[in-house]
């Protein structure tokens, strides 16, 4: 059994030397879109055709969950058989994301996602997560405190969008059959 064991030792040992070290680069692109339940997405380069493969665990090593559409993505690259993948996150710029523009809602507009009455002053949010793909997402007052849902309707009618995991935000919570739902989102001034 040893024996075996050293022997499988010794091919990975020489099939890692045989390998040649991957050539790393920097490179800047633009989130074309991200998908947190997929748990990929991809940017466009500002200067090469192609896109960048960019996967959830980077982000997460970086200490983000989510990247909205146009944010600007300086990453470490890699070339690979499939194509550039992002292995480490280096910078990410929000000012350029892509801007949503909150609707106005027509008269006799029915939205899918009924507002709920706002009760009591303005608290200080955090975004827990946000998936614009699913339309919703959670807020948090901290350790030991129940989950705020916020829905992309809430957030296009006050228009607060983008938002993204780890944005401070103040709202004004309402109650709903499921539980806290933000009901009104403090504008910056």
């Amino acid at each position: 059994m040893t024996a075996k064991i050293e022997q499988l030792r010794s091919k990975q040992e020489d099939t890692k030397s045989n390998e040649s070290p991957e050539t790393t680069f920097e490179m800047t692109g633009r989130v074309k879109w991200f998908n947190t339940v997929k748990g990929f997405g991809f940017l466009t380069p500002n200067d090469e055709p192609g896109d960048i493969f960019l996967h959830l665990s980077c982000l997460r090593e970086a200490g983000h969950e989510y990247v909205a559409e146009g944010v600007s993505v300086t990453c470490v690259v890699v070339r690979r058989s499939k194509g550039l993948q992002a292995i480490k996150v280096l910078d990410i710029d929000t000012s350029t994301a892509v801007p949503f523009e909150p609707r106005v809602p027509e008269k006799n507009n029915v939205t899918n996602h009924p507002a709920v009455q706002p009760q009591g002053d303005f608290v200080e949010v955090e975004v827990k997560w946000f998936d614009p793909v699913k339309g919703y997402g959670f807020l948090t007052r901290g350790d030991g405190t129940q989950d705020i849902f916020v829905h992309m309707e809430t957030l296009r009618r006050e228009g607060a969008l983008p938002v993204q995991a780890g944005q401070r935000m103040k709202v004004r919570i309402g109650d709903s059959p499921k539980g806290p739902q933000v009901a009104e989102i403090e504008r910056p001034e």
